[in-house]
């Protein structure tokens, strides 16, 4: 009998009518086996018990500090934020620690930007180096959560964190020269040691920042008012980001940053962002060719996005590659969301981009096209390293409003093949679309223009 099984389940796979991709999503599984939530002991430790108190005058930096040590020397265990409103610079986590918050308590960062010194081995924009640490921080450690309905509110506004960005035709006290130095640094290989960053440089650090952990979690929370990136998991396996609920608009706040991770599962989440909803990296030029770390089997569902420049993006810090990403079952719509997928990378990033998936996505409406595949983005054609796009397969999109179905640009040498869009429908059309050096089809789908 199981010869027989085995027979006719090749056959199956093999039937013409079979779509590869059909296959592919049939790996969703085995991944999702894979990824387990972090398992903590029965054991509380209120930050109150170690001297925090409630109240936006008093830092409770240290007692928080004390608590988690508690909590790890015990081996382990859930660091409690009882209801009230606590004030605290960064937060380190260690191995069998979760953070959990009360659905009435908010942690409050400090914006004291010298509370966030020393300096920690970190990334900025995909690139290795010390800089001011993320306000939630671990590394190298496993079994990690930060858990709960509360609230992390970072406090920044365009007086503190985010002035650093700084604005057109402002140089002075923002983070470009710091930045242009950085990225020299990783071009001239200068050992990651010596990319020290700080007090002077301005340059933002990320909300919470897992590097190099394993079997982490960030589980029902509500992030705002970001710095930079909010959820940034770097170089890490077994992830799990799940009922988040973030809304911050300021510049470069994306929501959930993995960067070169391993079987990571985004779901039920909201994202409501002043940038990419969900973008997926795995470092910057040549920092990233050198690391060479991929991002790799990644399933995002039952999320909603609204506004934000994508709802799925992968890069443009993609210069270790990323294949298997599966996205379904999502809401995403705002006319300040430009579009549902997005691939952006360039000569100077490289990256190989494939099997990426999408499905049973339902697209209220965008602001600028379903599909944005850019590989003229900053550098463009200026560079080497020829980026790939191959297997990309939209299924079941159903657009109520969007200016155009493709905005794809690429170039020649670059490769973009095998992009298809199956059964979709397109409502209330307005532009051609844009598709330059692009092998792309659209089967079975319908186009309304608008009225």
């Amino acid at each position: 009998m199981r010869k027989f099984q085995a027979v006719c389940l090749v056959a199956w796979l093999a039937t013409p009518w079979l779509r590869a991709e059909q296959v592919e999503w049939a790996q969703v599984p085995e991944i999702l086996a894979r990824i387990q939530a972090p398992v903590f002991p029965a054991r509380d430790f209120a930050i109150t018990n170690y001297g925090a108190t409630a109240g936006d005058k008093t830092d409770c930096t240290a007692a928080i500090g004390r608590a988690i040590d508690a909590c790890a020397g015990s081996g382990g265990g859930r660091v409690m934020v009882p209801p009230g409103e606590f004030l605290t610079g960064p937060i380190h986590l260690k191995s069998n620690v979760e953070l959990h918050l009360d659905k009435d308590a908010t942690l409050k960062f400090s914006t004291n930007f010298s509370a966030y010194l020393p300096a920690v081995f970190s990334r900025f924009e995909s690139v290795e180096c010390y800089n001011y640490s993320p306000f939630i921080y671990a590394f190298g450690q496993r079994n990690i959560a930060v858990t709960g309905e509360g609230t992390l509110d970072g406090q920044a506004t365009d007086e503190n964190w985010l002035a650093w960005k700084g604005k057109k035709g402002v140089d002075a006290g923002t983070q470009k020269a710091a930045n242009e130095r950085l990225k020299k640094m990783a071009v001239d290989r200068v050992p990651v040691e010596q990319r020290r960053f700080g007090e002077g440089d301005y340059l933002r650090p990320n909300f919470i920042q897992f590097n190099r952990c394993r079997n982490v979690m960030v589980e029902g929370v509500h992030i705002r008012n970001s710095p930079m990136w909010e959820i940034n998991p770097v170089l890490c396996t077994n992830v799990i980001v799940r009922g988040v609920d973030i809304v911050s608009h300021g510049a470069n706040n994306d929501g959930c940053d993995p960067e070169s991770c391993r079987d990571v599962l985004i779901e039920k989440c909201l994202f409501d962002t002043g940038d990419d909803c969900i973008a997926i990296k795995s470092g910057r030029n040549d920092d990233g060719r050198r690391i060479g770390v991929p991002s790799v089997n990644l399933i995002i569902r039952d999320c909603t996005m609204r506004d934000g420049h994508a709802g799925t993006a992968i890069g443009s810090e993609i210069s270790g590659g990323c294949s298997n990403v599966f996205v379904e079952n999502c809401e995403m719509s705002s006319p300040r969301l430009n579009c549902a997928l997005r691939l952006k990378s360039n000569a100077a990033r490289g990256g190989v981009l494939q099997n990426i998936f999408m499905r049973n996505v339902n697209v209220g409406q965008v602001a600028d096209s379903v599909l944005q595949i850019d590989f003229l983005y900053e550098e463009g054609t200026n560079g080497i390293y020829q980026p790939v796009a191959r297997n990309i397969v939209m299924e079941n999109i159903t657009v109520a409003r969007t200016p155009r179905v493709l905005n794809i640009r690429g170039f020649p040498g670059a490769e973009i093949s095998n992009v298809r869009i199956y059964n979709s429908s397109f409502k209330q059309v307005a532009k051609p679309d844009v598709l330059q050096d692009a092998d792309v089809k659209l089967v079975n789908c319908s186009l309304e223009p608008a009225k």
